[in-house]
C-alpha cells in the first residue's frame, strides 16, 4: 500500500476516541502543515534547508513537529527562532547553528567523507565513551544552550513540539511534549552510544530517538491538527549495490536500522486505516479526520546524488551548504504539489 501523497493518496492513524487540537490558529491564508524530521547526523542539514525554504512562504503553516536526533535539534532551533522573531529569526538561527556547528571542535572539524571519518568510526568499534571521552565532553551541548532558550521554550513554545528518545533500560520510545523539553532531553534524543555517554533524564538514561522511532510518525498523525503531514527523510532507504568493504557494510547496516523503526510505523499506519474502513469505526471522529489527512514525503535521497555513499558524520561547510541547497530545492518542488492536493 503506498502511504506518500505523490498523486493525492490519503494515509491513517491508529484510533483514539479524542483528538488533541491545534495551539493556535493558522494565519488566514496559511494552510496548516505538520512536519516529521528524521534523524541521520550531518544529513540534518538537508531538513535544514528544506525548513529555510517554507520558513520563506506565507503559504504554510507550522502546526506541529515531531523528531529525534538531528531532528529534534532542527525543531528546537525553529521552535526557539519563531519565539524570538519569527521567521527570520528562526532562519537565521537555523543557518548560525549549522555553521557552529561544522567547525565546533577540532575532532569535528577534520571529520569529512574521507579517513578521518573512518578513523572515529574504528575507534569506536575498539573503544567505548566510556573510555576515550571519560569526562562526557560533548560540544553539542554548549551550541544548544547558546542557541535555545528552554525555558522560554517551554513555557510558550509557538509550535507544538514532540522530541523522541530511546530508554536504555527496555528499548522503549519516550516521548516528550512541550513543557518536557530540556537541554538533556534533546541531547538524549542525539545520543548515539558509540559517541556519547547515555543521558539522563528524569532519573532515566535515554540513548539516540533514531533507534525506536525515527522520527514519530504516528503519534504526531495522531495528535496533528493539520490534515498535511510531511516526513522529511534524510536516512538513505536504497542502494542498488551491495557493499563489500567493512566500513561500506557498517554504514548499509546503521541506515537499515534507522529505517526500520519508520517502516513498521508507516505499515502499522496502513493497518490502522484498513482498520477504519470497516463499518463499526467509518463514522468516527478519527475515521472523518484520516478521511482528510496528506501524508507526504520528502526524501533527501532523491534529491542529493550519491548520498547513500556518503558519511552522516561529514560536517565540512561545503558538504552541509550542498545539503542545504538541496533542501531548499526538496521544498521548493513539494509547496506546489501541496497547493495541488489540497485544491
Amino acid at each position: 500500500m503506498n502511504m506518500w501523497v505523490r498523486a493525492g493518496q490519503a494515509a491513517g492513524t491508529r484510533l483514539r476516541d479524542l483528538l488533541p487540537q491545534s495551539r493556535k490558529k493558522a494565519s488566514p491564508g496559511a494552510r496548516p502543515l505538520s512536519l516529521a524530521l528524521q534523524g541521520g547526523g550531518s544529513f540534518g542539514a538537508f531538513t535544514w534547508g528544506v525548513l529555510d525554504r517554507l520558513l520563506e512562504s506565507d503559504s504554510v503553516a507550522i502546526d506541529m513537529i515531531s523528531g529525534v536526533s538531528a531532528g529534534a535539534v532542527n525543531a528546537v532551533l525553529l521552535a526557539a527562532g519563531l519565539a524570538e522573531g519569527g521567521a527570520a529569526a528562526a532562519r537565521q538561527r537555523l543557518e548560525r547553528f549549522w555553521r557552529r556547528v561544522s567547525t565546533a571542535s577540532s575532532l569535528t572539524r577534520h571529520i569529512t567523507t574521507g579517513t578521518a571519518a573512518l578513523a572515529l568510526d574504528l575507534s569506536t568499534r575498539v573503544l567505548s565513551p566510556y573510555q576515550f571521552n571519560p569526562l562526557g565532553l560533548n560540544p553539542l551541548r554548549s551550541l544548544l544552550a547558546d542557541e535555545v532558550d528552554f525555558a522560554r521554550l517551554r513555557r510558550a513554545s509557538p509550535i507544538r513540539l514532540l522530541i523522541g528518545a530511546t530508554r536504555v533500560k527496555d528499548g522503549r520510545l519516550r516521548l516528550f511534549r512541550d513543557d518536557e523539553i530540556t537541554l538533556n532531553v534533546v541531547l538524549a534524543s542525539t545520543c548515539l552510544p558509540q559517541v556519547h555517554h547515555a543521558v539522563e533524564v528524569d532519573g532515566e538514561w535515554y540513548w539516540d530517538g533514531g533507534f525506536s522511532a525515527n522520527p514519530p510518525l504516528r503519534q504526531l498523525v495522531l495528535d496533528s491538527a493539520a490534515d498535511d503531514v510531511a516526513l522529511v527523510q534524510i536516512t538513505p532507504e536504497e542502494q542498488q549495490d551491495v557493499p563489500h568493504l567493512s566500513h561500506d557494510i557498517a554504514r548499509r547496516l546503521n541506515q537499515i536500522t534507522f529505517n526500520g523503526p519508520l517502516q513498521r510505523e508507516i505499515e502499522a499506519l496502513a493497518d490502522l486505516k484498513a482498520v477504519c474502513g470497516r463499518e463499526r469505526y467509518f463514522r468516527s471522529r478519527l475515521c472523518r479526520k484520516l478521511r482528510r489527512l496528506r501524508l507526504h514525503r520528502i526524501a533527501a535521497e532523491d534529491f542529493v546524488e550519491r548520498l547513500q555513499n556518503a558519511s552522516a558524520m561529514a560536517l565540512g561547510l561545503p558538504f552541509l551548504l550542498r545539503l542545504k541547497q538541496a533542501g531548499r530545492v526538496a521544498a521548493e518542488e513539494f509547496l506546489p504539489k501541496l497547493a495541488e492536493v489540497r485544491a
